[in-house]
């Protein structure tokens, strides 16, 4: 990737991470023994700041970790990757974590508890400054709703471009769709989100393996295939796609696609999220061997 660095601003959750790996996921009352179990820094928010630095991108992340034991790890993770943690808080009580099962196949099923995620409920005059002064602001809803919509608001208002990854997926206001630039979501929240997704001027619909699909305000289509490599965990590589995507947009969409995809796919060749994050020479790397 060339060009200027963006700046870009994360505003969203930020959690322990829980990985236990298993033959397959167990039934509804069923236990299963598993074969692994990580404790890794994860949450949507931490993850796709992290992808975003290593992709490229200057990265401040604006969040909240509770007063537990998880805390100085989390913090610790986002400092080691050059991220900037001068707006991520400390609230009393738990951090966020998240409960995730791994099976032999890669797939996983994940729970998210929000802890001091759910306390992120407003914004700082430091906040806003922070949003007024990047070149993009990217958020996820694994944090408070109208946190999400008064920090897109904000960041329309200052010309700084809105992308959101709408997951969990949920009903979410009209104000809010109309401040977001750029959506990005995979086929399933695509399916249940529908028709507020028209409202957005540029549409990213990942599709796993076989790589993602644009669609632009003028109506343009474009389809960039996956990269292919051996997948030992998908836990966060929707995460690694979306920071990647947020360093590279001001590329274009294309090019931004297609770094994306490969950033992606090289998320799912370890275990962990944050801890698979590629940087950019990996994912340069990845590109010029599948072009070639």
């Amino acid at each position: 990737m060339t060009a200027d660095a963006p700046a870009i601003a994360v505003l969203g959750s930020i959690n322990m991470d829980l990985v236990t790996t298993t033959r397959r996921r167990p039934a509804p009352g069923e236990t299963v023994l598993g074969s692994e179990f990580a404790m890794v820094p994860g949450g949507k928010g931490s993850n796709q700041a992290i992808a975003a630095r290593r992709a490229g991108g200057v990265v401040a992340f604006l969040g909240a970790v509770g007063s537990d034991v998880f805390a100085g790890d989390l913090r610790r993770v986002l400092i080691e990757s050059g991220v900037g943690t001068d707006r991520l808080r400390t609230v009393p009580g738990p951090s966020g974590i998240a409960a995730i099962v791994v099976d032999s196949t890669g797939e996983n099923s994940i729970i998210v508890v929000g802890g001091a995620n759910a306390a992120l409920t407003e914004l700082t005059d430091d906040d806003l400054a922070v949003i007024a002064a990047s070149d993009v602001l990217l958020c996820q809803l694994e944090i408070p709703v109208p946190t999400v919509a008064a920090a897109a608001r904000h960041a329309r208002a200052n010309g700084t471009v809105v992308i959101l990854n709408p997951s969990p997926a949920q009903r979410l206001p009209s104000e809010l769709w109309e401040n977001v630039e750029v959506a990005v979501v995979n086929s399933g929240e695509a399916a249940q989100l529908g028709g507020a997704l028209h409202v957005v001027a540029h549409l990213v619909v990942t599709r796993g393996a076989a790589g993602a699909t644009y669609r632009g305000p003028d109506g343009t289509e474009l389809s960039v295939p996956g990269v292919p490599v051996d997948v030992i965990d998908t836990t966060g590589a929707g995460d690694a796609f979306t920071g990647a995507l947020a360093a590279a947009w001001h590329l274009g969409p294309l090019a931004a696609l297609q770094w994306a995809c490969a950033a992606g796919a090289l998320a799912t060749t370890q275990l962990g999220a944050s801890s698979a994050i590629p940087d950019r020479e990996r994912i340069e790397t990845l590109l010029n061997e599948h072009a070639n």
